[in-house]
């Protein structure tokens, strides 16, 4: 069955950064786009970066335009969210997610990393 396998998340202090990885399993990975996406405590979940197919084109929420960038090796079947610059509101827990091809909901989730960002 297909699983997608967040790591990479932590504590860190305002101003650091971070990079998550998301590696992906029993899936045709060329196929998905691919997506991070990230709930706060007691709040709803909330789309972070996408990236398409073939790599380009990313798409990123404003909160985090300039300072994340989201990335893929489809050799490895993993997409990446290099996270800079950041915050105590980028605190949660990320969450990746594979879109076949043109579809427009994610069908697969991952478990997703836990990310905490100390002021």
């Amino acid at each position: 069955q297909v699983q997608l396998v967040e790591s990479g998340g932590g504590l860190v202090q305002a101003g650091g950064s971070l990079r998550l990885s998301c590696a992906a399993s029993k899936l045709t990975f060329s196929s998905y786009a691919m997506g991070w996406f990230r709930q706060a405590p007691g709040k709803e979940r909330e789309f972070v970066a996408a990236v398409t197919r073939s790599g380009g084109n990313p798409d990123y929420a404003d909160s985090v335009k300039g300072r994340f960038t989201i990335s893929r090796d489809d050799a490895k079947n993993t997409v990446y969210l290099q996270m800079n610059s950041l915050k105590p509101e980028d605190t949660g827990v990320y969450t990746c997610a594979a879109r076949f091809r043109t579809l427009v909901e994610y069908h697969y989730w991952g478990q997703g990393t836990q990310v905490t960002v100390s002021s």
